[in-house]
């Protein structure tokens, strides 16, 4: 009971913060999400057991940090493309260092640095390219609905899973996962995109629809990849600073993913 209670609290002012961080703006926006950016690096530089020195992780964190914000600014024409060269040259920077690296094997953790920026933070960042996808302005009516999507698909994928869960999805990676639960979810996340069809015009029902259901996908698979990290490295969650719910990339897993398939989807299709 006492476990519920306190999952329930975190999940509340989890969800609280996220949706505040939203909906006041594109400040809030970069500033909140820009920490969850540096959270994600660090929490997941431990997880694969990344063993750079400290100015690897530290640069790891800031980098993250900084790409976060110089997207939101860039997609927010504040600053141009000039605004990314520090970050690049942090990159270059840790390719080079990698030559004097004495421990272990040096590609090994210049390969879990760059796969912890490229999934971290460029899959964070992209939310950047979605706030923006529905006018030149920010808009925090995507990112919004992102999230509630995946939040609702969660929540229907562990409901009828664990009522009528039957046949595993990957049982070699997420054995509780089952594709009664995966339909589950997606018909909860679909329905929801239909209802807001009739009461929010920004976009159609067909691309409601397809935001709804091209979300569900993405995040099924950034949920599994997250298992598969954490099951390549021997870890149960990916960290404890969510009491009740385990660490921040057990949390941002199918966001990580779904933020740039959705950014993809509205630049191929305009919505």
């Amino acid at each position: 009971m006492k476990n519920l209670i306190c999952r329930t609290l975190t999940g509340i002012v989890y969800v609280a913060v996220i949706v505040a961080a939203i909906l006041f703006g594109t400040l809030s926006f970069a500033a909140v999400f820009a920490v969850f950016t540096g959270l994600l690096v660090g929490e997941c530089l431990r997880l694969i057991q990344y063993k750079g020195s400290i100015w690897g992780k530290i640069s790891g964190i800031a980098g993250g940090m900084y790409f976060f914000v110089a997207t939101a600014l860039f997609k927010g024409d504040y600053v141009g493309k000039i605004i990314f060269l520090p970050y690049i040259m942090l990159l270059l920077i840790i390719i080079v260092s990698t030559l004097y690296y004495k421990k272990g094997n040096p590609l090994d953790q210049l390969g879990k640095y760059l796969f912890v920026q490229i999934y971290c933070v460029g899959g964070l960042s992209a939310l950047n390219g979605v706030s923006y996808s529905l006018t030149p302005e920010y808009s925090p009516l995507p990112v919004l609905m992102l999230f509630i999507f995946i939040w609702l698909n969660d929540t229907g994928a562990f409901i009828i899973g664990s009522w009528l869960g039957k046949r595993r999805l990957f049982q070699s990676i997420s054995p509780k996962k089952s594709w009664e639960g995966f339909f589950g979810g997606c018909f909860i996340t679909v329905s929801a995109a239909v209802a807001m069809s009739f009461y929010i015009p920004d976009y159609n029902m067909i691309e409601w629809i397809i935001f709804a259901i091209i979300t569900v996908i993405a995040a099924t698979f950034g949920d599994l990849f997250e298992s598969l990290v954490k099951r390549t490295f021997h870890a149960k969650d990916s960290g404890n600073i969510l009491p009740g719910h385990g660490g921040f990339l057990d949390r941002f897993d199918s966001v990580i993913l779904a933020a740039p398939t959705v950014y993809v989807l509205f630049e191929i299709f305009g919505f």
